[in-house]
Order: C-alpha cells, then sequence, then structure tokens
C-alpha cells in the first residue's frame, strides 16, 4: 500500500468552551460551503456541526476547524495537537 503526507495547509480553529455554548445556546451560527448554507447549533454543553456528510457533535474542548473549502467540522483536541501547530 502507498504512503501518503497530509499537504502543508493553513486551518483555522477555535477551541469550543462552555463559554462559547452558553453564550450561543439556542442560536445557529450558518456558514457556507459551495452553494450550500451550513450551520453550527449552540447548546448549553455542546455544539451541533452541519457538514456535508451529516451533523456532527462538537464536545467542550474539541477544536472546530474551518476547512479550505469553508466547510467546519470538529477535532478531538489530542488529534488537533499532533497534527496542526500554530502559524505565526
Amino acid at each position: 500500500m502507498a504512503k501518503y503526507r497530509k499537504k502543508p495547509v493553513v486551518i483555522e480553529a477555535e477551541q469550543l468552551t462552555v463559554e462559547m455554548c452558553q453564550k450561543n445556546a439556542g442560536f445557529a451560527n450558518p456558514f457556507k460551503v459551495g452553494h450550500k448554507i451550513l450551520y453550527i447549533y449552540y447548546y448549553t454543553d455542546c455544539a451541533v456541526i452541519g457538514t456535508l456528510e451529516g451533523e456532527i457533535k462538537a464536545e467542550i474542548g474539541d477544536w472546530i476547524i474551518t476547512g479550505i473549502k469553508g466547510e467546519k467540522y470538529p477535532c478531538k483536541p489530542d488529534i488537533f495537537e499532533a497534527t496542526y501547530e500554530v502559524v505565526e
């Protein structure tokens, strides 16, 4: 089997916090991916992110990544730390 390495791509990300959830609880934050409008729904203790593959739950401490086409998806903290580093 061939091996592959991720291309170096700069992404935007923010870590989901209790404060973020409580501040936005009950709201849907829209974002555009291509011709689709998707949402992040905030609850008091989590968020549910609309993706092209369906809805995915993000828990407190997860990172919400914005991909190169504007898509958003959650990433567990340990995976995020092993995969990404801060860009200066």
